[in-house]
C-alpha cells in the first residue's frame, strides 16, 4: 500500500509542477491574483499539534478541510490518498488531527469516530461527516465554499 501512496504523491507533485511551469510560461508569477490563489495554499496536509495550531490554520485560509484520523484506523488509511490529493489539487488547506495524540481537540471537533472530516469556511465549521467519503463528495464541499 505504501508504494501506491508514494506513486500517487509523485503523480500529484508532477501535476503541480506542470501547472506551475505553465503559469510561469504564461507570465503569471506565483502569488499573482487574489489571496485565495492556489499557490498560497499548502499542497500537503498540515499536521496539527493542538487547538491553538488548528485555530491559526483555520484563521489563515478561507477553506480548510480537517481530517481527524488514527494511525490504527483502516478506513483512515484508505482515505489518506484522497486527503493527499485534495491538499495538492484543490483550493482548500488540508489539516490532519491525530485523535490519539490530540484527544481534547478531537472531542472539541466532535470526532466520535474516525475518520471524521470537518470543513471550515471563513473560520466557521460548515460541513461534518464521519467515515470514508468519495473524493467527488469532498471536492464538491470544497468548491461550494471556495
Amino acid at each position: 500500500m505504501s508504494d501506491s501512496i508514494d506513486d500517487e504523491r509523485q503523480r500529484i507533485r508532477e501535476q503541480k509542477k506542470r501547472e506551475l511551469q505553465q503559469r510561469l510560461e504564461n507570465g503569471d508569477a506565483p502569488g499573482d491574483g487574489d489571496a485565495s490563489s492556489s499557490t498560497d495554499v499548502p499542497t500537503e496536509p498540515i499536521e496539527i499539534d493542538g487547538a491553538g495550531h488548528l485555530e491559526s490554520v483555520v484563521d489563515a485560509y478561507p477553506v480548510v478541510l480537517v481530517d481527524c484520523y488514527a494511525d490504527w484506523c483502516g478506513p483512515c488509511q484508505m482515505l489518506e490518498p484522497t486527503i493527499e490529493a485534495l491538499a495538492a489539487e484543490t483550493e482548500a488547506a488540508v489539516a490532519k488531527v491525530d485523535v490519539d495524540a490530540n484527544q481534547p481537540l478531537a472531542q472539541q471537533l466532535g470526532a466520535r469516530g474516525v475518520p471524521t472530516l470537518v470543513l471550515y469556511a471563513d473560520g466557521e465549521p460548515v460541513e461534518r461527516t464521519t467515515g470514508v467519503q468519495p473524493r467527488g463528495t469532498l471536492e464538491q464541499w470544497i468548491t461550494s465554499y471556495s
